[in-house]
Order: structure tokens, then C-alpha cells, then sequence
């Protein structure tokens, strides 16, 4: 995959959380734009400060009871205390869809730079810079490096190709109607593809006067006018999707 950016003044939306957000736009191998609202530092901040009342509370909980132990609760102590601050962010957000309770509780989720679920490795590293951008004091130099960025990343995210974006709302269910699949009978490009699609999916909400409009532009494919046109295009978007 391949990533390019596009402005955000006429996407942005959602709060004014989102105000200094940037989208960034990753091209898929088969030629579909995704758009990654990447989150800005103060939703980021606001999650890691949830994510940090989380893990004292767990460390608080072990603390009362290892205590209990003497020694042996103290050695068993730091080692949970080494695993709650540096594998704690590491496992949830391969684990967990990129996503620690504090992130999931802002919307955020950690991707790849190409929009994939982020791995074992770029999580590992981008969190292990985590002591550069804490340097010189309070996440100063990961704040200065996020702000210039114009996907709000800090170094760790550039080093590892990771951005944090925030979690698009669940989209409303469309269905293309129950036609039969057919054939398209000639090979289709993929933006042609994701026409028929986007035209099964939305025609049922459109006049029927407006579907055979539409349907019409397509009718040397089809082979066919009027509704039996648009019937045919529910086929072929059904067959695109893989249905029967």
C-alpha cells in the first residue's frame, strides 16, 4: 500500500477534539482510497492519562495484596510492575485492535502506516522510544515531534510506521437486494466495481424513476432498459460481493 494525505478542513467533523486532526489517505493494491482521521495530541494525552489511572489502580490492588508476602511479594511486585508499565500498552494493542482501554475509551486505535492492524514488532518499538519522547521532561520531545507532524505522530510512530487514528462510527447496514448473482460478462475496473456496489447498496433507497435513470448509463452492460436493468445491476453487484 501506498499513503498519501488530503486536507482535513472539508472532513473533519465529530467534535472539537478533531479541529487540528489530519486524514491521512492510504490507496489499497486494488485501488481503493481509505481515509485514517489521524488523532491529534490532546486526545492521545487524554487517553494515556487514562490508560496511566488504569495501571495504578492495578498496581495499587497488587501492591495490597503482595504486601501480604513479605520479600517474596516484593520480588513478585516489580516484576508485575515491569510488565503493567512497558508490556501493558504492548499487548492490548495487539491484542485488542490497536486499542488500550484508555484509547478505547477515547475512540483511538493504533494502525500501520498502510492502515493494517499493527503488529508485534512496530508496537514493541514505537512504545521502547517512549523514553526518547519523555525526554526532556513531560513527553516534551514527543509533543514537539507530534505537532510538526502533520499525523500528529511522535518519533516513536514514525520509527515504527504507526499513526493513531481515531475509530470511524459503525456505518449504517446496507444490503444490495436479493437478486441473483449474474456475471458481468466483461472484465470490470475496480472503481467500476465499486460503482456497482455503491449502486446495489443505495438504488433501493432512490425513486424508481431515478434507478432506471441510472441504470440507463450502464445498459451496454446490462443489456437491458428500465427495471429489468436495474434488476440485472443488483445481480452483478451481488456476484461482485461474492453472493449466489
Amino acid at each position: 500500500m501506498t499513503g498519501r494525505t488530503s486536507t482535513p478542513d472539508a472532513q473533519a467533523a465529530g467534535g472539537p477534539a478533531r479541529l487540528l486532526d489530519t486524514y491521512r489517505e492510504v490507496i489499497t493494491p486494488e485501488g481503493v482510497p481509505l481515509h485514517l482521521p489521524a488523532a491529534g495530541p490532546v486526545p492521545r494525552a487524554l487517553a494515556w492519562l487514562v490508560d496511566l489511572a488504569v495501571r495504578i489502580a492495578i498496581l495499587s490492588v497488587l501492591a495490597t495484596i503482595l504486601g501480604l508476602l513479605g520479600g517474596l511479594g516484593q520480588g513478585i511486585y516489580l516484576l508485575a510492575m515491569f510488565a503493567v508499565v512497558w508490556a501493558y500498552p504492548i499487548v492490548f494493542e495487539v491484542a485488542w485492535d490497536g486499542q488500550t482501554p484508555g484509547k478505547r475509551a477515547l475512540g483511538l486505535r493504533v494502525v500501520g502506516g498502510d492502515g493494517a492492524p499493527v503488529g508485534w514488532l512496530p508496537a514493541i518499538v514505537r512504545h521502547l522510544l517512549r523514553t526518547v519522547d519523555m525526554l526532556p521532561f513531560a513527553y516534551a520531545a514527543g509533543l514537539a515531534t507530534s505537532l510538526c507532524d502533520r499525523h500528529g505522530r511522535r518519533l516513536g510512530d514514525l520509527v515504527a510506521d504507526t499513526v493513531v487514528v481515531h475509530v470511524p462510527p459503525p456505518a449504517s447496514a446496507t444490503q444490495v437486494p436479493a437478486v441473483p448473482a449474474r456475471a458481468a460478462g466483461q472484465p470490470l475496473h475496480a472503481d467500476e466495481q465499486a460503482a456497482i456496489v455503491a449502486f446495489g447498496e443505495r438504488a433501493p433507497y432512490l425513486a424508481p424513476a431515478r434507478q432506471v435513470e441510472l441504470a440507463g448509463l450502464l445498459q451496454p452492460l446490462t443489456g437491458a432498459g428500465g427495471m429489468e436493468g436495474v434488476q440485472r445491476l443488483y445481480g452483478i453487484a451481488n456476484a461482485l460481493l461474492g453472493r449466489r
